[in-house]
């Protein structure tokens, strides 16, 4: 069997933490999660498409957010469930491929729409007269369109070239996904100088986006602090609090050029599991227009 395995062009994912003892309740779990994510993304989509006090900028921008969150979390989970009830491991070559293109598509596309949307509110409470003009239809869909793109340019690059280095013995993956890391390990060539370039430009990429977030909101703060109006001063934190708190969630998660396999796996799971299930819930919870879009077409349905 290990021979077949060798001479198959296909991988092996050992899965989700294997020395886990009960593995049962850990995919209880996640199923869990993922029906919480698909349920609240979903219903955060549809209130903005459906309700028309909806239909700004914001939102549009929170409605690719919730579905990036959508295709991230579908990215991973279905095919970790389908091989751990199966019992299959394994994952074809091409599979793998597009898996690790998907996720590395996703994960950038909503690193750049969570620095647009901080770009937004920026315009919102510092530029509120040129708001309309600034942030019109086009500029939005423009928005929308770069952070699909530029995220799916930089992914095609970084899956074709560590896919393409050789594999010598196992293809055993220590992971539930194919990842870029777990996948390097594999490699029977020297590959620490790509992996040091994949370090440094995933710290440019979070530090670029990162200070563009930090400028936008320190404007913000500046500009609050100088408004007379408590209802304005707290009408603006209100509509950032719950972007400033979904940016927590996706920066908190630094990277490091040393991580073992199970902390890949930790920070794997906070990032495409746990992360898309909480970003709807801290955008409904903690905002009046979304509740109230929901009271409004929980109304409408039930009439």
């Amino acid at each position: 069997m290990g021979q077949k395995n060798e001479s198959s062009t296909d991988f092996i994912l050992l899965g989700l933490f294997p020395w886990l003892r009960h593995p049962h309740l850990l995919m209880l779990i996640i199923l869990l999660f993922y029906a919480i994510a698909l349920t609240g993304n979903c219903i955060l989509i549809l209130l903005i498409l459906l309700d028309s006090r909806l239909h700004t900028p914001m939102y549009f921008l929170l409605s690719q957010l919730s579905l990036v969150d959508v295709a991230y979390i579908s990215s991973t989970v279905p095919k970790m469930v389908i091989n751990y009830f199966t019992g299959k491991k394994n994952i074809s070559y091409l599979a793998c491929a597009t898996q690790l293109f998907s996720f590395l598509t996703l994960a950038l596309a909503e690193c750049i729409l969570l620095t647009l949307m901080a770009c937004d509110r920026y315009v919102a409470v510092c530029k509120p007269l040129r708001y309309t003009v600034l942030m019109n239809p086009k500029v939005c869909l423009q928005m929308a369109a770069a952070a699909w793109i530029g995220g799916a340019l930089a992914a095609l690059v970084h899956t074709v070239y560590p896919m393409s280095f050789p594999i010598c013995g196992s293809r055993e993956i220590n992971h539930y996904f194919c990842e870029m890391p777990a996948i390097l390990r594999l490699s029977c060539t020297d590959t620490s100088v790509y992996e040091m370039v994949i370090f440094v430009s995933t710290i440019v990429f979070l530090l670029v986006p990162f200070s563009l977030i930090l400028t936008s909101y320190t404007l913000i703060l500046l500009t609050v602090l100088q408004m007379t109006s408590r209802k304005g001063r707290n009408k603006a934190l209100a509509t950032c609090s719950s972007h400033l708190t979904v940016v927590s969630l996706y920066f908190g998660q630094t990277p490091t050029s040393s991580h073992t396999p199970d902390q890949d796996q930790i920070g794997a799971v906070l990032g495409t599991i746990v992360t898309p299930m909480l970003n709807p819930l801290i955008y409904s919870l903690r905002n009046k227009e979304v509740l109230g879009a929901l009271r409004r077409c929980s109304g409408r349905c039930c009439n």
